[in-house]
C-alpha cells in the first residue's frame, strides 16, 4: 500500500505532478535554473515521464532484528567474489527497493 493510498491523497499528487511535467516539458532549462550547478549541456536536455518496471533483485542476505526488538535496524550483506564494476548501483537499488516495499524499517533503522 501507497502512502496516498494510505491517506487518500493520489489526486493530489496527480493533479502536481501534471503541472510540473506540463511546465518542464515545455521549458527543461527552467528545471536547470533551479539547480546550482547545472551540467554544461543544460541546454540540450529534454524531459520525459518515464515507467520504470521493477526487475527482480535477490540480496544476498538481509540481518532482521526480531520484530519487538528496541532497535529496528536492519543490516544488509553483499559477497563478491569477483568483479563488480555496478556492484554499488545494483546494492544501493536492491537496498533501496526493499526499503520501499518494507516501510517499518526507517532510514535510520529505528520506526
Amino acid at each position: 500500500m501507497t502512502d496516498c493510498d494510505r491517506y487518500g491523497y493520489e489526486d493530489v499528487f496527480v493533479r502536481r505532478d501534471a503541472i510540473f511535467y506540463a511546465i518542464f516539458k515545455r521549458v527543461p532549462g527552467l528545471f536547470f535554473e533551479l539547480v546550482e550547478q547545472p551540467p554544461a549541456e543544460a541546454s540540450s536536455y529534454r524531459f520525459e515521464s518515464v515507467e520504470v518496471k521493477e526487475p527482480t533483485f535477490r540480496i544476498d542476505g538481509v540481518f532482521l532484528p526480531p520484530p519487538h526488538a528496541t532497535s529496528q535496524m536492519i543490516f544488509f550483506a553483499e559477497v563478491q567474489f569477483q568483479k563488480d564494476e555496478l556492484l554499488y548501483h545494483r546494492f544501493f537499488s536492491e537496498s533501496m527497493l526493499y526499503m520501499y516495499r518494507n516501510p517499518r524499517f526507517t532510514m535510520t533503522g529505528t520506526e
